[in-house]
Formats: C-alpha cells, sequence, structure tokens
C-alpha cells in the first residue's frame, strides 16, 4: 500500500484526498502555491510544501516543482486530484521514471485518450456509437467541405481539448471559416495544440456520463450514470444520479459500452466515459474520456456507497477491485450542485474577496465539500468554485425538495462576492427540469 502521497492540487478537492488518505492511515504532504499558505488543505495535512507563487504555470502546473516536492518530502505517490497536471501525460511519465506512483492511468493511455482523434478510433474499435465527422486533425477546407456533407450544425473541437473547453458551434457556412480560426486560436493558447476535427452538433441533447474503475489485473466496472445537462458554457453546474427518464435498458447500454471502451484502451483507474444522449430517438454518441476524478464523483459516492480516491488508491497500489459488476448497486437518488462565486446577474462573471460571512447547509443526507471558511480570501487567480452541496433522498422529488432546502441555507458574503446558490435554487425549482425535460441549452435558454 501507498505510504505517503503529495497532493499536487488545492480546493476542495486537496482536502478531498487528505481526508481519505488520513482515513487509510496514509501520510499526507500538500504542495501548495503562496497565495494557498492558509488554506484548508495546508491546515488538515501531515506535511505541506511551497511549490512557487500564486500563478498556476508557476506552481500547480510546473511539473519540475511537484517532483521536487514529493522527492524532498518522500512521498512515494502523488495525487493529481482534477484539472492543473490531472490529465497531462508528461507528468505521468515523469512521475513514472521518478519512481512514483502516478494516481491515475499510465502516460500511454492518457495520451492515447487525450488525443481526440486516436480516442475515436480506439472506441470506434470497440463498437462504441460515434456522431458522424472526422477521426482525424483536418485542415480548414477539408473541415468545410466535411461539414457541408454531414450537414450544419456542427461542432468544431480541439484534438486536445476537454473540459468544456476548445469547441464551438458552427450552425451555417456563412459562420464557418471564422468560427474555424477563432477556435484554432483558442486551443493554440490553452493546450499548445491547435489542430481541430468537426463531428455534426447534436440539438437538444443531454449530456450523461458513465464513472468506470479498472484494476491492474484486467477487472473493469462501472458505477452507473450521472446526468451533467445543465451547464452554461459547456462547464456544468448542476449534476445528478441516476440520470433521470432515461430507459434502464439505455443506461446499461452505455455502461457496457463504456466497459468495452476502457478494456480496449488498456485503462486503469478511475476513468469517466462522457456521451451525448438524444432522448427522443434513444440513442447515445462517445464524446471523450475524462483520465481522472471528476468533480461531480460525489454523487456517485453518494448512491453507491463507495469511496471513490479510496479505489483510486487502492487501485494505484495494485489492489485488485475486489468486486464485480453484479456487486455494483445504486440506491435513491442524489443531486450536487457547484457553488461558485459567480454572478448570474452579471453573464456568471467571477466575483472573488473576502469571505466575511461563510455559512453552509447542514442537515440529513447532506454533505457538503468545500474548502472555504469565514474571513477566506476568494483568489481571482484559480477556478471560482467555493463548494459542492450533494443531497441524498430515496427518490428524484425528495431530492430537488432538499437540495433547495439545503442552498436556502447558503450564507456567503463579503465586499463584491457573489454566487451561483439563489440561482441554482431557481432552476432546480423550474417545471422543465423537474419533469427531467432539460437538454444541454437549458440555462442558455432562461
Amino acid at each position: 500500500m501507498i505510504g505517503c502521497v503529495l497532493v499536487a492540487n488545492r480546493g476542495e478537492i486537496a482536502v478531498r484526498v487528505v481526508r481519505t488518505c488520513a482515513e487509510m492511515g496514509i501520510r499526507t504532504v500538500v504542495a501548495h502555491s503562496s497565495t494557498d499558505r492558509d488554506s484548508a488543505a495546508v491546515r488538515l495535512a501531515d506535511e505541506t510544501v511551497q511549490i512557487g507563487p500564486g500563478p498556476a504555470k508557476d506552481s500547480y502546473l510546473s511539473i519540475p516543482a511537484v517532483i521536487e516536492a514529493a522527492r524532498a518530502k518522500g512521498a512515494d505517490a502523488i495525487h493529481p486530484g482534477y484539472g492543473f497536471l490531472s490529465e497531462n501525460p508528461d507528468f505521468a511519465e515523469v512521475c513514472e521514471a521518478e519512481g512514483l506512483t502516478f494516481v491515475g492511468p499510465p502516460a500511454k493511455v492518457m495520451a492515447q485518450l487525450g488525443d481526440k482523434s486516436s480516442a475515436r478510433a480506439i472506441m470506434s474499435g470497440a463498437g462504441l456509437p460515434l456522431l458522424p465527422g472526422s477521426r482525424d486533425a483536418l485542415e480548414a477546407d477539408e473541415a468545410e467541405t466535411l461539414a457541408g456533407e454531414i450537414g450544419y450544425p456542427v461542432i468544431v473541437k480541439a484534438v486536445a481539448g476537454g473540459g468544456g473547453r476548445g469547441m464551438s458551434v458552427v450552425r451555417s457556412a456563412a459562420e464557418f471559416s471564422r468560427s474555424w480560426a477563432r477556435t484554432r486560436a483558442a486551443a493554440q493558447a490553452v493546450f499548445g495544440d491547435g489542430r481541430l476535427y468537426v463531428e455534426r452538433y447534436l440539438e437538444s441533447a443531454r449530456h450523461v456520463e458513465i464513472q468506470v474503475f479498472a484494476d491492474q489485473h484486467g477487472n473493469v466496472v462501472h458505477l452507473g450514470a450521472r446526468d451533467c445537462s445543465l451547464q452554461r458554457r459547456h462547464q456544468k453546474l448542476v449534476e445528478e444520479s441516476p440520470a433521470p427518464s432515461l430507459p434502464d435498458d439505455l443506461i446499461r447500454e452505455m455502461g457496457e459500452a463504456a466497459v468495452r471502451g476502457a478494456q480496449a484502451a488498456g485503462y486503469v483507474g478511475a476513468g469517466t466515459f462522457e456521451f451525448l444522449v438524444d432522448p427522443r430517438a434513444g440513442r447515445f454518441y462517445f464524446m471523450e474520456v475524462n483520465c481522472r476524478l471528476q468533480v461531480e464523483h460525489p454523487v456517485t459516492e453518494v448512491v453507491t456507497g463507495l469511496d471513490l480516491v479510496r479505489e483510486q488508491l487502492r487501485i494505484a497500489s495494485g489492489e485488485p477491485l475486489g468486486y464485480t459488476q453484479a456487486d455494483v448497486v445504486t440506491r435513491g437518488t442524489a443531486i450536487e450542485c457547484r457553488i461558485n462565486a459567480e454572478d448570474p446577474a452579471r453573464d456568471f462573471a467571477p466575483a472573488p474577496g473576502v469571505l466575511d460571512v461563510c455559512r453552509l447547509p447542514g442537515g440529513p443526507f447532506t454533505r457538503i465539500d468545500t474548502h472555504v471558511y469565514p474571513g477566506y480570501r476568494v483568489p481571482p487567480l484559480y477556478d471560482s468554485m467555493l463548494a459542492k452541496v450533494i443531497v441524498w433522498a430515496p427518490d428524484r422529488d425528495a431530492a430537488i425538495a432538499r437540495m433547495r432546502r439545503a442552498l436556502a441555507e447558503v450564507e456567503v458574503r463579503g465586499p463584491g462576492v457573489a454566487t451561483t446558490a439563489e440561482f441554482l435554487s431557481e432552476v432546480l425549482d423550474h417545471p422543465r427540469f423537474r419533469a427531467a425535460e432539460h437538454d444541454t441549452t437549458f440555462i442558455e435558454s432562461l
């Protein structure tokens, strides 16, 4: 078993990893920037090490700084959390070369699945359905010709993209050249890779993902489905499990497809297969694989009773899963809302500042994953998420009622600070959401 984990992340996910490690008897070292020296994760860890100044490129994204911190503190494993270096195959490869256990899939697998062209080829070979489009990166003229053949609207995506970044919807031939150039420039700036591909854009789709776990002994299971359709600018706001109003047969097919895809890729660890679902046609299409723990993993934990961070650490230590697909049982409904320091009245503009008041909800079957506290200064340098509110109930209506009660208890105030709590409560009370008739365009339509 792993003896000491360097947590190469910040915020609530760093707190989350530290807590599970404490329960498992694993020593933790939190690597932090100078901005995060007073963070909750720093207070909870066994040891800490400062790896650089506030800007992420000089701290959380600095591979040499993270590796040196692990060496200096005697860590034998690195947990990357999500974001930052969590899906960087070069980082995983360096960890392997330095004799450090990377808590995630092998570098080669991550590289193959991070490249959307090779990922689509692997999944197509495993029999997963894909939307019509290109298998490989295209030049602008080739892509425009293909877009005309498959029909508008289409979506232009970065080969190296992910997390909702590096994509744009094109609704007509007149828009194509400008959208292609803009997306290519953005992809080059964000990912250092301007290659793009194109596929048909599915209107009124649901965004559904399947959580998988694979060990080093060839065992793979899925842990059910999560619906992540409530998004703004391709960034998720609300997630729930199970995915409501979709037929059990369709969910089962998606789970089986995800397992086949993981086996075909030689996957190890926690991974998420993301699909677009056309509920009217009863069909689903592969989008991408996220080679890490997801922000929304708590909803799966709540309905399955499994600690996903514990499972990651067990698998990284070489242990077998110890259970089969038949052993995975989900119960009730879980919903997660992300409380962000953003102002919905200003198109979700970031609203950082000092939290003079910070009171988060409690009560039965209500879980809070957070790193903030009264007096905490929300920095403008990082992601705006303050907390995740997760509730469980025996059925979806009861879970919605419990979440709206919990959101009403959120009190986060400070100069310039705004949150998404009230907005999310209104969304959950909307008739379309209550009837599970929402899709990925729902937030934009409000």
